[in-house]
């Protein structure tokens, strides 16, 4: 009889999990866990009106919290994701949980903005954890199942990600945004200790010393032209999806629209059910050349933007464009991080490193060519440069595919 809960079917802590022994449990609780601790990077975005008037600062001063917390993460993306390859996966996790709750803490508890500011870093620099999650599950998947297993885990993550400002709106106006911190640290309180006793033990073998893993991320980018293609391509990605999440906010609460930031809020649903679609992406990269969902994804995505320019003004048109534009993301996303898993097992978070520092750029950047497109055409203008940045996404995927037979470099260049 097959067991009721699956989470029942964890393998015991103290044993290494068989290749193909990943399981559904496993899977479920790493997705829950990636969506609810990324989530940390983004309850602050709602709250940043309650905290400029708590501290009786402009609200452009306030809004420096929300830079903080991505500048945080930024740092921890270089300096703590590339140890997964150097420490033991579970302890680096549950540690790096334990200091996420600290930082909570610190947040809910700041007497003062500076005390806040340096509590935003901290939250951003310890919310890494997902992408010490992926490259784990990628580790303990069996390759047949990868892109399978990390689409489902991705699903989680992007779901949390859509939600946060959601939930963070509500609980705000509800407890005030003390509130919020306190529960993010009881959430994450919680997780790591599920974390501490459900993920299996996994030991990586890189044996140098911390400085030597430091380098080894150059060596990777000048060794492994698939890397740079499929950074490349997602910098390019994540760049139109930043430049529609922070101009889409200034269209809807314009005319004709005028919608609450409330109301604004739930288009967030939206965007999740392309989330949804992560798996079975996943999946197709499993059974066939990855290259060719990227591909679909490209042409997905230039077709939202199409449907986001003919269709601005009606509520009908910009779900539209917002499905598609998430699930074009999937494709590109889940897609390009399978294919980069796969080039060196004994290297995967030190591939993610590089691989999520430079889509974060690419995120940063689309914001701020938003901004520009925003003021110098409107909404019109975002959606062409969307569309512009989508053509640059092609023609590097164009360019490369004649490659792809030798774009892995040597696959023992690193321990």
């Amino acid at each position: 009889m097959r067991p009721c809960f699956p989470l029942l079917t964890f393998t015991p802590m103290t044993q290494q999990p068989e290749k193909d022994g990943l399981s559904r449990g496993h899977i479920v609780i790493m997705a829950i866990c990636t969506g609810l601790i990324v989530a940390n990077i983004y309850y602050c975005q709602p709250l940043l009106v309650l905290i400029s008037k708590s501290f009786a600062i402009p609200e452009s001063k306030g809004g420096r919290i929300a830079f903080l917390t991505q500048a945080g993460y930024a740092l921890g993306l270089l300096f703590f994701v590339p140890l997964g390859d150097k420490v033991e996966r579970r302890t680096q996790i549950v540690c790096m949980a334990a200091a996420a709750v600290a930082a909570l803490i610190l947040a809910a508890s700041s007497p003062n903005l500076l005390c806040l500011e340096i509590a935003s870093v901290l939250i951003g620099a310890t919310s890494v954890i997902p992408q010490l999650i992926l490259p784990f599950a990628a580790h303990l998947a069996a390759p047949s199942r990868t892109g399978k297993v990390i689409g489902s885990i991705m699903s989680g993550l992007l779901i949390g990600i859509l939600l946060s400002r959601t939930l963070s709106g509500f609980i705000g106006a509800w407890l005030g945004w003390r509130g919020m911190f306190w529960m993010a640290a009881g959430i994450s309180f919680l997780l790591m200790l599920i974390m501490r006793f459900a993920f299996p033990v996994s030991k990586p073998g890189f044996t140098g010393s911390y400085a030597s893993l430091m380098r080894s991320l150059l060596t990777l980018i000048k060794e492994q032209p698939l890397l740079r293609e499929a950074a490349a391509i997602n910098a390019l990605g994540f760049a139109t999806f930043g430049l529609f999440w922070t101009t889409m906010v200034l269209h809807l609460s314009g005319a004709p629209f005028h919608f609450s930031s409330a109301l604004i809020g739930l288009f967030g649903l939206a965007a999740a059910a392309g989330a949804l679609a992560a798996p079975l992406v996943g999946g197709s990269a499993d059974k066939r050349n990855p290259r060719i969902p990227i591909g679909y994804g490209l042409g997905l995505l230039l077709l939202s933007f199409i449907l986001l320019y003919i269709w601005a003004d009606t509520v009908t048109g910009m779900i539209a464009g917002i499905v598609l534009l998430d699930l074009a993301m999937q494709c590109i996303h889940v897609s390009n991080q399978s294919r980069v898993y796969a080039l060196i097992p004994a290297a995967r978070n030190r591939l993610n490193t590089v691989y999520m520092t430079v889509s974060f750029i690419g995120t940063s950047l689309g914001s701020a060519i938003g901004l520009f497109a925003w003021v110098k055409g409107s909404w019109p203008g975002v959606c062409l440069t969307g569309g512009l940045l989508t053509l640059a996404a092609f023609a590097v995927y164009g360019a490369t595919y004649k490659k792809e037979s030798s774009a892995a470099g040597p696959g023992t260049a690193l321990p």
